[in-house]
């Protein structure tokens, strides 16, 4: 993305890309559940796009797409369809290291069951966890969220996580200090496409 970035850490670029994420079009609906639950439904918008690695040793982040997944309509559901690749004519594609599908929850939800799917795909597609330098970075999808009911000024409350490599479900919140991290359970894949999850 033009004019975003490039971050030294991938702290930063959360820190960054959260509020960037939430204050687009319909991005939180947390204000129009009370009032009126079906037009928040109707409106909600899902934005994603991906943080990776690149060659010079940044974060950087990929366009935001809010093209919506087949059939979400009918759903009833926000969704994004994110590309499986990030095209950056500057480096050769195998240079490229996937890090985060990066998306918001207009409702502030958990992880999704088809956000635990698409996170496992990608995995399987990137592998599970990136050479950084002198570091090794899982693969993972995180909803950005807010509590707030300010629909033009939206607080960046943090964010949830799935992590294929761990299995671990972890929910981030945004303090003064940084990010605190709480775990909320663990993915158990019975089978390539069926889960359930144990709750901490």
């Amino acid at each position: 993305m033009r004019n975003f970035g490039p971050f030294d850490s991938f702290s930063d670029a959360l820190k960054a890309t959260c509020p960037l994420i939430l204050s687009k079009p319909n991005a939180t609906v947390v204000h129009l559940q009370e009032r009126d639950p079906e037009l928040a439904q109707r409106v909600s918008t899902e934005y994603c796009a991906w943080l990776y690695y690149t060659p010079e040793h940044k974060y950087e982040l990929s366009m935001l797409t809010d093209l919506s997944a087949p059939g979400s309509a009918l759903r009833r559901e926000a969704s994004c369809l994110l590309p499986p690749n990030v095209d950056d004519p500057r480096y050769p594609p195998s240079s490229i290291k996937y890090i985060f599908l990066l998306h918001n929850h207009p409702f502030a939800g958990e992880i999704s069951d088809k956000d635990i799917h698409l996170a496992a795909t990608m995995a399987n597609a990137h592998g599970l966890v990136s050479q950084l330098g002198n570091r090794r970075v899982p693969l993972s999808v995180v909803a950005f969220f807010t509590n707030s009911k300010d629909a033009h000024h939206p607080t960046c409350d943090g964010f949830h996580q799935y992590i294929p490599a761990t299995r671990e479900l972890m929910k981030w919140l945004s303090t003064e200090r940084g990010w605190r991290s709480e775990r909320m359970g663990t993915v158990n894949w019975i089978s390539a496409t069926t889960f359930v999850i144990t709750r901490e």
